[in-house]
Order: structure tokens, then C-alpha cells, then sequence
């Protein structure tokens, strides 16, 4: 199976990684997505905003994952999300045309992302799933698990915005799971 890392350090040969500060936006609705970002450092979300001012959070994208808004990049349209790091990061921005180049010279490397897209999608219906049949409460089990990693890195406020939860919810959520625990 072929690995990130030959990845990486091809990428690195040619470019050097890209330091973002945090609460910098990667990407705005409006614009094109133009890079798939791949996180060495630090943590990213990909979010929309309503027409009411509300955040709802797709994704979170903590080291060793990728983030990309697809349609964008694939299909040439404007964006209608942000990208924005969480906390000082470092990332590299893989373009299409390198990706293509990558695929043409590293065979392997194709079915790694074939894999990669896979899983997405994957995700992306299980989600579906999720926000449509389980509780708040099997929700939360689930996020901890898929991100175990970052829950004392993230606002209470966004994990309730990818839970499709209220903050006030996600409070009482994490507090009968605390009593059930002490029982």
C-alpha cells in the first residue's frame, strides 16, 4: 500500500510547507478552491455560514488528514464554504496539476487516492446517516471517536455545529454521559 510520507516528501523536494496562523481563512465563499490541503500541523474546519449567521461545520481536519473543498476544485465552481485554521498550522497546498503529475508518476499513488475518495464518500454517508437516525448523545460517541484527538482543541460551539446540535444540547449531552459514567 502506498504511504503518505512518499508523498509528502516528494511535495517537500519541490515545495516547502506553508505556515498558516490561526483563524486564517485557506478559502471564502465566492472563490475557488484551487489546493487540497494536506495538515502536517495544527487543525482546520471546513464550515458554511446560513443566511442567518449560523455555522454549521462539515469537517474538521486535525494532522495527517486532508481538506478540500471537491466540488470546487473538481468541478470549477465558486465555493460556498470556508476553510479556516483552528490553531497555528502547517500545511501543504497540493494543486491539481501536481496531483495529476503525482498520479502519471506514481502509479500507486492512485489507488491511494481512489482509497482516499472512497473513504470520504464513505464518511460523508455515514454522516448523513447519523444527523437523520442516531441521537444527540450516539452522535457524540461517534464524533469522539472519529476525532479523539481534538475535543479539548475545538469550541464546544463547533462540535455542536457538526452535531447538528445547540451548545446547550451538547452541554446536557456531555453531562449525562459524565453521570452515567459515575454510576
Amino acid at each position: 500500500m502506498f504511504e503518505i510520507t512518499a508523498l509528502i516528501e516528494a511535495y517537500l523536494a519541490k515545495n516547502s510547507a506553508r505556515q498558516v496562523p490561526a483563524k486564517k481563512l485557506l478559502l471564502s465563499p465566492g472563490e475557488y478552491c484551487d489546493h487540497t490541503f494536506y495538515v502536517l500541523k495544527g487543525l482546520i474546519r471546513y464550515f458554511s455560514v446560513d443566511t442567518k449567521g449560523n455555522e454549521h461545520v462539515l469537517q474538521f481536519a486535525p494532522e495527517g488528514w486532508f481538506i478540500v473543498d471537491r466540488e470546487s476544485m473538481f468541478f470549477k465552481n465558486t465555493s460556498n464554504f470556508f476553510i479556516e485554521s483552528l490553531e497555528d498550522s502547517e500545511v501543504l497546498a497540493l494543486n491539481e496539476e501536481f496531483l495529476k503529475g503525482f498520479c502519471q508518476n506514481h502509479t500507486e499513488f492512485v489507488e491511494f487516492n481512489n482509497i482516499l475518495l472512497h473513504n470520504h464518500i464513505r464518511h460523508l454517508q455515514n454522516r448523513v446517516n447519523e444527523l437523520l437516525s442516531l441521537s444527540a448523545e450516539e452522535r457524540y460517541l461517534n464524533f469522539m471517536k472519529l476525532y479523539p484527538n481534538i475535543i479539548s482543541r475545538v469550541p464546544q460551539s463547533m462540535i455542536a455545529s457538526y452535531l447538528g446540535l445547540a451548545p446547550e444540547s451538547l452541554s446536557r449531552v456531555r453531562r449525562n454521559l459524565s453521570r452515567k459514567k459515575l454510576k
